[in-house]
Formats: C-alpha cells, structure tokens, sequence
C-alpha cells in the first residue's frame, strides 16, 4: 500500500467516527434524564483525556524533535494556545452554543495535517495518532450531534450528512501535509506543536466540564501557560 492511500484510509477511517458518533447519539435517549446527562459529561471528559494523550504522547514529543529540541517550542505552544482563543472569541463559539462541533473541527483538522506529515517522514507513532484521532471523534461526534439538535432547528438526517460531511477534512489535510510537509520538519514540527497549544485551550475550554465563569476563558489558557512551564523545565534539564 503507498504512502498516499495509507493517508486516505486511516484519515477517513478516523473521520468516519465522527458521525458514528452522531448515530449513536440518534438511537433513543437514555432514561432517565440524570443518567443521560452524567453518560454525556462521561464522553466530554473520555474525549478530551485521549485528546490530552494525543498532545503528550505523539504530538509535543514528534514536535520538539522535529525542531531539534529548540526552545522555540515553547512559544509555538503558547501561541497556538492563543490564537484558537482568538478564533473561539471571533466565531462567539459560546454565543452559537457548538463549542462539541466546533472543537472538533479545530483539533481534527491540524492533526491530520501532522498525521501526513508523519506518515511521510516515516515515524512509528503515525498509526497511533490515527487511532487517536479516530477515539476522540467518536465522543466528539457524539456530543456535537446532541449539541445541533438541542440547539438548533437541523432534523436528525441533515446533522448526520453535516457529519458526513466532515470526514473529508481528514484525507484533505492529510495531503496537505504529506506533499508540503514531509521535506519540511521543522514546519512539521511547528505544525504539532502548534495544534497541540490550541487543543490544551480546547480541552479545558469547551471539551471537558468546567464550571461557568464570567471570564471562561482564563483558566484554559493558564493551563497551556503551566504545560508550556512544565515543558520547559523539563527541556532545561535534558539540556544540562
């Protein structure tokens, strides 16, 4: 099997949990009304803990050594925390009540982009991040199907082909990494490293339960502020 087609399928497998989660979702609703809820929360946190896995296991390791263990990095992460604080605040993610669907689009598509570039340079952890990747849509579609329905007036067959729709990200991005990525590591690695900022914001943003702030979005980003200063201690040492 070549690179390209290794790229597609594993892409489209993962994007195809995305609305597998959705049709999960629109079987019937658990009773009662508690259980649902607590079982809703369950997939939020589930999601957003292999998220975590996927930044501290494939995608800051894979960045820092594609950038030479520079202490660029650092800033990388921290700007990348920033910017998806930006375009949560620019879209009014709160305010259109899909913070599911719109965190998964934002953290979907940039790990795609790295999963061609991976692919390309040869790394070993490349199938990992596509089952990653493909585990935390699964909660994430799930989640995002009942977000659009509550919320909005789209009946159960348009939301699933919205879904559907959405796995083409996947095998886009992969490409796009693979054939601009893979002579370029460094960028490669700018690219992990990058995502990885915006999806610790998104973690504790949007994906895991939080409690309601007037300025929400304070504790995420300290939170990519206290990784970024772990990361760096950590860095500091292994250059000593």
């Amino acid at each position: 099997m070549s690179e390209v087609t290794t790229i597609i399928c594993l892409t489209t497998i993962a994007g195809s949990c995305i609305p597998l989660g959705g049709l999960i979702a629109s079987f019937q609703r658990i009773h009662p009304n508690w259980l649902e809820r607590e079982f809703r929360y369950f997939l939020i946190a589930f999601g957003g803990g292999i998220l975590l896995g996927a930044v501290a296991i494939v995608l800051v390791p894979e960045g820092i050594n594609n950038m030479n263990h520079s202490l660029l990095s650092i800033p990388i992460i921290l700007i990348g925390g920033l910017t998806f604080f930006l375009i949560e605040r620019m879209l009014g993610l709160r305010r259109r009540g899909a913070p599911q669907l719109m965190g998964m689009i934002l953290d979907y598509a940039p790990e795609a982009l790295a999963l061609g570039g991976l692919i390309a340079t040869g790394a070993p952890t490349a199938t990992l991040l596509a089952v990653l990747i493909g585990l935390q849509n699964l909660p994430e579609g799930f989640n995002s199907y009942r977000e659009l329905i509550a919320q909005h007036k789209n009946t159960s067959r348009q939301t699933l082909l919205i879904m559907l729709a959405l796995v083409a990200l996947g095998p886009i991005a992969g490409l796009i990494g693979y054939f601009l990525l893979s002579t370029q590591p460094a960028i490669l690695g700018g690219v992990m490293l990058f995502s990885s900022g915006g999806i610790l914001y998104l973690i504790f943003q949007d994906i895991a339960p939080q409690s309601h702030l007037r300025k929400h979005w304070a504790p995420p980003l300290a939170a990519v502020f206290g990784f970024c200063l772990a990361l760096f201690s950590e860095m500091l040492l292994t250059a000593s």
